[in-house]
C-alpha cells in the first residue's frame, strides 16, 4: 500500500514537472515564432541593441589590448640601484639577494662592472677607444622591477626611499613621471570602459522594455482573454520574457560577431606594426568566457527590462 502510494505520488510529481517544462518549451519556442512573423520590427529592434552591446564589448577589449601592451611596458619602469664604487660584486649580489625577498618587488637582476663594460662596448660602438682605459669607471648595478607599478604608485615611492637609503646605493634612477601618466591613463580607460558599460546597460533595458510595451499593447484582446479564464500573472508574462530573452541573446551572440570581424579587419595592420617595433603584441580576442557572459549578460538585461514593463503594465491593463 505504501509503495503503491509512493508510486503515485512520484508519477504526479513527474507529470506536473513535464507540464512545467512543456509550457515553458512553449512559451521559449512561440515567442521566437512570434518575433519572425515580424521580421522587419524584430531585425531593426536586434540590431539597436546589437550596436549598444558592440560598443560596450569593443570598448572592453580595447581596454584589454591596451592592459596587455601597458604589461609590456612594465618592464621598462624598472629601478636602477646604482652601487658604490667600492661595493665588489660578491657584496652586490648578496645586497640582490636581500632585495629579491621585498614581497613589493616583482624581479631582480644583478649587473657587475664586467657586464656593463662589455655590454656598452658592443652597443656603443667604441670597443677599441675602451680598451684604452686602465679601470672600469662603470659601477656594479642592480635592476629592480617594482610589482604592480602600473597600479600602486604608493608602493614604488616607498621602493624608492628605500633604496635611497641603502648605504651601498649611490643613486636610484627611475622615471616616476611616465609611471604616473601611465597609470592616470590606465584608469581614466577603466573607468571609462565601466561608465560605458552601465549607460549602454540602461540602453538595452530601456529598448528591450519599450518593445515588450508595444508588444503589450498589440496583444492587449489576448491578456484580456487570459485574465478572464483566470490565468495567473507569471502565465500571461511568460511569452513576453521570453520574447525579451531572444533579443538579448541574438542581440549579444551578433554584438560578438561585430566585435570579432571588426578584430579581425585590424588584426594584420596591428601584427605589422607590432613587427615594426620589435614587438611580439598579438591582439586579443574575446575568449569563449567572454562570449558567454556577453550572451548572459545581454540576455539578463533584455528580460529584466522586459519584466520591469510587465509589472507595471500588466496591473494597469484591466478588461473592460
Amino acid at each position: 500500500m505504501k509503495a503503491r502510494r509512493a508510486k503515485g505520488f512520484i508519477d504526479r510529481i513527474k507529470e506536473k514537472l513535464e507540464a512545467y517544462l512543456l509550457n515553458h518549451a512553449h512559451g521559449l519556442f512561440s515567442s521566437l515564432g512570434r518575433l519572425s512573423r515580424t521580421p522587419y520590427t524584430t531585425a531593426m529592434t536586434v540590431l539597436v541593441l546589437t550596436v549598444a552591446i558592440s560598443l560596450a564589448g569593443g570598448f572592453y577589449i580595447v581596454v584589454a589590448n591596451i592592459q596587455q601592451l601597458t604589461g609590456n611596458l612594465q618592464a621598462t619602469n624598472q629601478m636602477s640601484l646604482f652601487l658604490m664604487d667600492n661595493i665588489n660584486e660578491n657584496v652586490g649580489q648578496k645586497l640582490a639577494d636581500q632585495i629579491r625577498q621585498n614581497l613589493n618587488v616583482e624581479s631582480v637582476k644583478f649587473i657587475s662592472k664586467k657586464q656593463a663594460m662589455d655590454e656598452f662596448k658592443q652597443n656603443s660602438g667604441f670597443g677599441d677607444a675602451l680598451n684604452a682605459l686602465d679601470t672600469n669607471p662603470l659601477p656594479n648595478v642592480i635592476q629592480v622591477l617594482p610589482r604592480n607599478t602600473l597600479e600602486n604608485n604608493d608602493e614604488v615611492s616607498k621602493l624608492l626611499t628605500e633604496f635611497k637609503q641603502m648605504p651601498q646605493v649611490a643613486l636610484v634612477q627611475v622615471d616616476m613621471q611616465w609611471m604616473e601618466r601611465l597609470q592616470t591613463i590606465m584608469t581614466i580607460a577603466s573607468r571609462g570602459v565601466t561608465l560605458v558599460a552601465i549607460l549602454l546597460s540602461f540602453a538595452v533595458t530601456f529598448i528591450t522594455g519599450n518593445t515588450i510595451r508595444l508588444e503589450l499593447q498589440n496583444r492587449q484582446n489576448e491578456v484580456f482573454i487570459s485574465k478572464l479564464v483566470g490565468a495567473t500573472l507569471a502565465f500571461i508574462q511568460r511569452p513576453f520574457l521570453y520574447t525579451g530573452f531572444w533579443l538579448g541573446f541574438l542581440s549579444g551572440f551578433l554584438g560578438w560577431v561585430v566585435i570579432t570581424i571588426m578584430l579581425f579587419l585590424i588584426e594584420s595592420p596591428v601584427e605589422k606594426l607590432s613587427s615594426l617595433y620589435n614587438s611580439n603584441f598579438q591582439l586579443l580576442f574575446l575568449s569563449f568566457s567572454e562570449f558567454l557572459l556577453m550572451l548572459i549578460i545581454s540576455s539578463f538585461l533584455s528580460i529584466l527590462g522586459a519584466g520591469v514593463v510587465l509589472h507595471v503594465q500588466l496591473r494597469q491593463l484591466k478588461p473592460q
